[in-house]
């Protein structure tokens, strides 16, 4: 059986790095093409000597028109506004498309007003959303996938059952989230500079992050409820991982016993989401470098309320990881190929 042929455009972040790491040693993906501007020129390997001897492939400029014709899926690890742009290119072309932006998430009207104007109104309602424990069926047949925000993954993952289950008091839910500094991205910035980041903890886009209406549309479109999120995210002083906690009100008295017979019940199929027992709580350090979201539970019968804690690994389960899952549904593969692996710890 012939392998696939994969390219990796904007490879050089830290989303492009960890889609190596997991695509390099996957059995049916051949890596064939990558592309990062700033580096065009260089070997992979001298931009990421960790993969010397793995991935020596030239980095070429990003040049949609110029990606070779023989490709059979291509992941987008570009920022907002460039990825559309690219997808506009190469949508009428014979390629499976895994966007791990934000281009595709959003309704156009959602999208205008947190992002602006989008440059192909017209393909987002082409796209299926990527993650698979909500959207498998449809995946196995997308042309465009738009991959999940990594806060939003671990929230929704989080609320899915008691959304589905219409356990949920409509109104307000509140999601206190805390993330590696990885999420931001590799590029040099002052905010995350390792002494303005070092030995302190700090709150940003209070009520106002753009990952805030994704988590939204999404509970809304696939369980009916109305919520409004109260999001604040935190930056950590580690490297990656994120821990959402989220309490929420429900419509019946639930024990924190029946919250996780429901959860386990729910998610007893899914290889990459694990519910702890009772009085246990995930660390992130039980899933980094992993694709796994692994949550907690208490229920308190006399608030009718909850309290869910989840934790992913933010650039995997919140990026590459899920992006590989979703490759592995479009192509047929078997879900888990190439991601089969124990966490890293400590």
């Amino acid at each position: 059986m012939r392998k696939i042929r994969a390219g990796i455009l904007g490879a050089s972040g830290y989303t492009g790095s960890d889609l190596l790491r997991f695509l390099l040693p996957h059995p049916s993906v051949e890596i064939t093409f990558l592309t990062a501007d700033k580096h065009a020129g260089k070997r992979i390997s001298d931009v990421f000597p960790h993969l010397s001897g793995f991935c020596d492939l030239e980095l070429s400029p990003l040049d949609p028109k110029a990606l070779p014709e023989d490709l059979d899926v291509v992941f987008l690890a570009l920022p907002h506004g460039a990825s559309a742009k690219v997808v506009g290119e190469l949508y009428d072309r014979d390629i499976k498309i895994i966007d791990l932006g934000a281009d595709f998430r959003l309704s156009h009207e959602v999208y205008t007003v947190w992002y602006g104007e989008h440059p192909h109104p017209g393909l987002i309602p082409e796209a299926i959303y990527g993650i698979p424990e909500i959207n498998r069926e449809r995946l196995k047949t997308a042309k465009l996938v738009a991959n999940p925000g990594c806060y939003p993954t671990s929230v929704i993952l989080g609320l899915l059952p008691l959304a589905w289950e219409q356990l949920l008091e409509p109104g307000l839910v509140i999601a206190d989230s805390k993330s590696g500094v990885s999420g931001a991205g590799r590029s040099p910035s002052l905010d995350t500079h390792y002494c303005e980041v070092n030995e302190g903890v700090k709150a940003y886009k209070v009520g106002e992050h753009r990952h805030m209406p994704e988590i939204e549309e999404v509970i809304r479109e696939y369980s009916g409820i109305d919520l409004r999120v109260q999001f604040v995210p935190h930056l950590i002083p580690m490297d990656r991982g994120i821990l959402s906690t989220i309490y929420v009100r429900l419509n019946k008295a639930m024990s924190t016993g029946e919250l996780l017979e429901l959860y386990g019940k729910h998610y007893e199929n899914e290889r990459f989401v694990r519910i702890c027992p009772e009085k246990a709580y995930p660390s992130t350090s039980q899933v980094k470098g992993s694709n796994f979201c692994d949550i907690g539970i208490k229920g308190d019968p006399e608030s009718k309320s909850a309290i869910i804690v989840s934790v992913i690994d933010n650039l995997v389960k919140g990026a590459s990881g899920v992006a590989v899952q979703n490759m592995n549904i479009m192509m047929g593969f078997e879900e888990s190929e190439g991601l089969n692996i124990p966490p890293m710890f400590p």
